[in-house]
């Protein structure tokens, strides 16, 4: 049974930094590539960052771009998203989620229908 468990939200002033992380179990395939999503009060689900399965290549979306960073530890099962420079606009729950892809497309991974496995969210409060 596949899980995926994030930690490390909470509530900060805008300016603030803060690392997300999410522990994956029962992924018995490497050739998973992760990712997280957000999702605002009233608002859809929104993509923000993803990363291959290798950790070579990493996405964003633009609204991020510059002040977040994704990364990978394969041996641990572990992905993280480092928050920097954080606006009142990063609040929202934030998820992270698995799917099998060796795929160098933006596109593909920007698009939640494509992740099979989605973890519970945690809560991320920017106060301005």
């Amino acid at each position: 049974q596949v899980q995926l468990v994030e930690s490390g939200g909470g509530l900060v002033q805008a300016g603030a930094s803060l690392r997300l992380s999410c522990a994956a179990s029962g992924l018995t395939d490497s050739s998973y590539a992760m990712g997280w999503f957000r999702q605002a009060p009233g608002k859809e689900r929104e993509f923000v960052a993803a990363i291959r399965r290798s950790g070579d290549t990493t996405f964003y979306a633009d609204s991020v771009k510059g002040r977040f960073t994704i990364s990978r530890d394969s041996a641990k099962n572990t992905v993280a998203l480092q928050m920097n420079s954080l606006k009142s606009e990063d609040t929202a729950v934030y998820y992270c989620a698995a799917r099998l892809s060796s795929s160098y497309s933006y596109i593909t991974y920007a698009y939640a229908g494509n992740y099979a496995y989605w973890g519970q969210g945690t809560q991320v409060t920017v106060s301005s």
